[in-house]
């Protein structure tokens, strides 16, 4: 009696796990994940419009990586204390809008890329961010490289 009860739980108990271990994870939310990057990517180029250095340092990853210099830059602080000097002047030297975001199936990154204006408006280069979400709705730049190609 015992061996069989114990039998029916160690069977019950595979039976979950082989479920579980089958079952595929729920589909994503792709254009509602899309709109959030596109609202994350708009604030980031919104903190250099209203001069705001804390908020964008807030939408870093803390393992950021930007192709800012001549070298690339490695940690929210070495991003944060370059991108400083973008933040000095009472004009924003540049800005920038989101054109095209993807997101990956899993919805764990997504990329954002667009054009870079100067002040007058004129496109002069373009960006491509890695965003990640680091927790439901929460992204962070991971990632940064602009081109000097409009």
């Amino acid at each position: 009696m015992r061996f069989t009860r114990l039998a029916q739980h160690l069977l019950g108990c595979a039976a979950l796990l082989w479920l579980s271990a089958c079952s595929t994870p729920p589909p994503i939310d792709r254009p509602a994940l899309q709109r959030q990057v596109t609202e994350a990517e708009i604030a980031f180029a919104k903190t250099m419009a209203d001069r705001d250095h804390a908020a964008f340092t807030r939408l870093l990853g803390d393992d950021a990586i930007f192709f800012s210099g001549p070298a690339p830059l490695r940690g929210k602080a070495a991003v944060a204390a370059w991108w400083m000097r973008f933040y000095e002047q009472p004009q924003a030297p540049f800005s920038w809008k989101p054109e095209k975001v993807e997101v990956l199936d899993n919805g764990s990154l997504a990329i954002s890329t667009g054009p870079v204006f100067d002040p007058s408006g004129k496109a002069v280069s373009s960006y491509t961010s890695v965003w990640r979400q680091e927790s439901p709705g929460v992204w962070r730049v991971i990632f940064d490289k602009g081109c000097n190609c409009p």
